[in-house]
């Protein structure tokens, strides 16, 4: 299984032009194995579709809905083991709490991480995919 960070979810989803095809290419290997979200992501953006950030072709629940049913998609719940690896990693972390999770979510399952963030692929404590 890999991981998807919340933008690479939506950029994939939508068809994005800034998901990268290399990364659409690593999405599209991994369907059979599975591909994973953070329950984290699923707050994150509809945090976003509150605040005006991000804007959706139909409802939210609407929305999930279709993301969801793509081959091998999961959502990964936040348990107790990812909530206090969340706290307790490695440093340097920055504040972001959806971040931490995300990562603590692929640190605990062990699985390599889709990111353009450069604050997390700086990280050198997180299995990261090119």
């Amino acid at each position: 299984m890999i991981i998807l960070d919340t933008h690479i979810w939506v950029w994939w989803v939508h068809g994005a032009h800034e998901l990268p095809e290399s990364y659409r290419i690593i999405i599209e290997q991994h369907e059979a194995a599975g591909i994973g979200v953070s329950a984290i992501s699923c707050w994150e953006i509809a945090k976003l579709v509150e605040k005006g950030r991000l804007h959706l072709p139909c409802p939210l629940d609407r929305w999930f809905t279709l993301a969801l049913s793509y081959p091998g998609m999961q959502v990964i719940p936040l348990s107790p083991e990812i909530a206090v690896e969340s706290t307790q990693l490695p440093p340097p972390f920055h504040n972001d709490p959806a971040d931490q999770i995300i990562v603590a979510t692929a640190r605990t399952y062990g699985c390599a991480l889709l990111t353009v963030d450069m604050k997390i692929r700086d990280y050198g404590h997180v299995q990261l995919l090119p």
